[in-house]
């Protein structure tokens, strides 16, 4: 079912289909900025910050529209005015590529698992929001799962961007609304994860961004998480160590706030980071801190959305990572190295 926007959608849908849509131009820097929970229908304020700095690539992480509908004609309205938002428009007329994935807002339901009978169909207005070239194989697949990769002076970056709901299994909220563990579940479905050990083992690139909407480090807060199945998480660690995959740098949304998280991995010779932007326009301000043993820098409960910048330096990899909100302000920034 395609998503019915004006003739801009089929203007900006030609770049899809050039080369500079899915890798940047050898230069010296590559911005990429990213965020997730957006309402169609609250004040935007954070587009023109993000255009400003000017990113090659915008991240979209999910919960990019509120749908929560099984009605096409529902989710397809929502996506529209997001698309039509005239702030989000100036970002994609300056000529940043658009990319992303879902969390369950937009897959359909709170909370959606692989049970949810109407994925299908709602992958096709999710890639039709992401203008998604009609022949492309995300169009064909089981699940909206994709990888790109771009330049950066004579160093590569490749995104791998996760669906975390179209093979979840089910977990279950207890009389405290708290998550109860799914010891043995699964998130990402046996063709997925095969899909993503490719990626990792036959990558060229130096450094992997790897996109879920729900967060992989964190373990002690109570809401949905990979921690809440714990094979699955040991097993994407264990993949991360086993393929020898360079430079990961983990993103993630969902949780209404931002923070950044390091954790040792066995063996990953160097520390897994992970930045966690959520909350484009209604961020939890009631939260002013929960546990998290690996976060680093301060738990952001404004406004804000996350920026990547990779500068080639000799043959270093080196990122700037922020958290930032409105009119330029700075929550959090950390330099990384990520393939010394």
């Amino acid at each position: 079912m395609k998503l019915l926007l004006p003739c801009l959608l089929a203007t900006t849908a030609l770049l899809w289909n050039s080369p500079a849509a899915t890798a940047q131009k050898a230069n010296s820097e590559l911005r990429i900025a990213f965020g997730s929970c957006n309402r169609h229908d609250l004040p935007q304020p954070l587009w023109d910050d993000i255009a400003g700095d000017k990113p090659n690539v915008w991240i979209w992480l999910g919960d990019n529209i509120y749908g929560d509908s099984d009605d096409p004609a529902v989710l397809r309205a929502k996506y529209t005015a997001e698309f039509n938002q005239p702030g989000y428009r100036q970002l994609r007329e300056q000529g940043t590529t658009i990319i992303g994935t879902w969390d369950d807002h937009d897959y359909g339901r709170n909370d959606g698992d692989k049970h949810y009978p109407f994925k299908a169909q709602n992958q096709q207005l999710a890639l039709d929001f992401l203008q998604e070239p009609a022949e492309s194989p995300r169009r064909k697949q089981e699940g909206i799962y994709a990888a790109y990769s771009y330049q950066v002076g004579h160093k590569k970056v490749k995104v791998i961007l996760l669906d975390d709901r179209y093979f979840q299994d089910p977990i279950h909220r207890d009389a405290a609304l708290v998550y109860q563990p799914n010891p043995t579940g699964d998130i990402l479905g046996e063709a997925q994860w095969q899909w993503l050990q490719e990626q990792l083992t036959n990558s060229d690139a130096d450094a992997h961004i790897i996109g879920s909407g729900i967060q992989f480090l964190p373990q002690e807060h109570r809401f949905e998480k990979w921690a809440n199945f714990p094979a699955a998480r040991q097993r994407f660690l264990s993949l991360l160590a086993s393929t020898k995959a360079k430079g990961v740098l983990l993103i993630s949304g969902d949780r209404h706030i931002g923070e950044m998280s390091k954790a040792p991995v066995p063996g990953l010779s160097y520390p897994l980071y992970e930045v966690t932007s959520s909350g484009l326009t209604h961020p939890a301000t009631q939260n002013t801190g929960e546990p998290n043993q690996y976060r680093v820098g301060p738990l952001v409960n404004q406004k804000h959305y996350a920026l990547f910048q990779f500068r080639a330096k000799r043959r270093k990899l080196l990122v700037t990572a922020s958290l930032r909100g409105d009119d330029g302000k700075v929550f959090y920034s950390e330099e990384i190295v990520v393939n010394p």
